[in-house]
């Protein structure tokens, strides 16, 4: 065998000596890379036992021009930011914004859901968090949309909204029994998500998303001081110029179209409500179709939302 020949099958050698590897899902945690099915929180950890911590769902999408980009980032990190001042875990904005772009690229996503989680840790199992260490992490998951690709069966729940008098509405953990409670309910009737009504008969909000109605071609927002102000509801309010105001329940079964939006369900129509089908969803298609093509960077006049990966 020539030299020639011997660099020519080198390759072929090295290739066959290199085993596969799969990488498993890295999560960014106080700083540096661990595998996602890595074991980092004690039996002991405060928010395991008190759901003291604070979450945020973000998504990144796959753009046209090949890249990706998550969609308004910095509102969902300030709204975060606000939630960890009530429980007095220390939160850099900063950090956390390179933090998710950083774990988005070592995984690979484009398509992704972004759940970053801020949470008291141990050094007391009391009610004083003062001290206790606190912690953060930063985990991407392949899209899962909320209610997608489903008819979504709306049922009202005899469950209360959390009131905002009593837990502020921001993404703390422990709030979400309220809508794990709801949720479970309903899905005994049949339905595969939950609405909130007030004792007024006035809606608050599903489970994890904010309600629309569209009444003669007019989009409506549900308003309540009970429910989350959600990142996906404001910008379907900049998009279309809806109307935002209390709703009461009844007005919602009498809507034309119902919807509901979130940074998970995205923009979902609503099939069924209690026993009211609503059979159009002419203007919810419309909606959800302009939507899609802001997040994924088709709309250069949103550009502003978009932090680039």
């Amino acid at each position: 065998m020539s030299l020639n020949d011997a660099d020519a099958a080198a390759p072929a050698r090295v290739a066959e000596a290199t085993p596969t590897r799969t990488v498993p899902p890295q999560v960014w945690f106080d700083g540096r890379f661990v595998d996602a099915g890595s074991d980092r929180a004690p039996l002991t950890t405060h928010a395991m036992h008190y759901g003291s911590g604070v979450f945020e769902g973000i998504r990144a999408y796959a753009t046209s021009d090949g890249g990706s980009a998550v969609f308004r980032l910095p509102e969902h990190l300030e709204r975060m930011r606000q939630g960890c001042e009530l429980l007095g875990i220390a939160f850099d904005v900063d950090v956390a914004t390179e933090a998710t772009l950083a774990v988005l690229r070592q995984n690979g996503h484009r398509d992704a859901y972004v759940r970053p989680l801020a949470w008291c840790g141990t050094g007391s199992i009391g009610l004083d968090v003062s001290s206790v260490d606190k912690h953060l992490m930063v985990a991407t998951f392949p899209t899962n949309v909320h209610l997608a690709g489903t008819r979504v069966k709306l049922g009202t729940s005899s469950w209360r909204r959390n009131p905002a008098s009593s837990l502020p509405p921001l993404k703390l953990c422990g709030a979400y029994v309220n809508s794990i409670l709801a949720k479970h309910e309903v899905k005994q009737r049949g339905c595969n998500e939950a609405l909130f009504v007030d004792e007024q008969g006035r809606v608050v909000e599903c489970t994890g998303a904010n309600v629309f109605m569209v009444r003669d071609d007019r989009i409506i927002a549900v308003a309540h001081r009970d429910a989350l102000a959600g990142i996906t509801r404001d910008t379907i309010i900049a998009l279309t110029g809806a109307e935002s105001r209390p709703v009461r329940h009844d007005e919602l079964l009498d809507a034309d179209e119902v919807f509901v939006v979130g940074t998970a369900a995205e923009v979902t129509p609503v099939d069924e409500l209690d026993d009211r089908a609503y059979a159009d969803h002419r203007v919810v298609r419309e909606v959800a179709d302009l939507y899609r093509r802001v997040v994924r960077g088709d709309e250069p006049r949103h550009a502003r939302w978009l932090t680039r990966v």
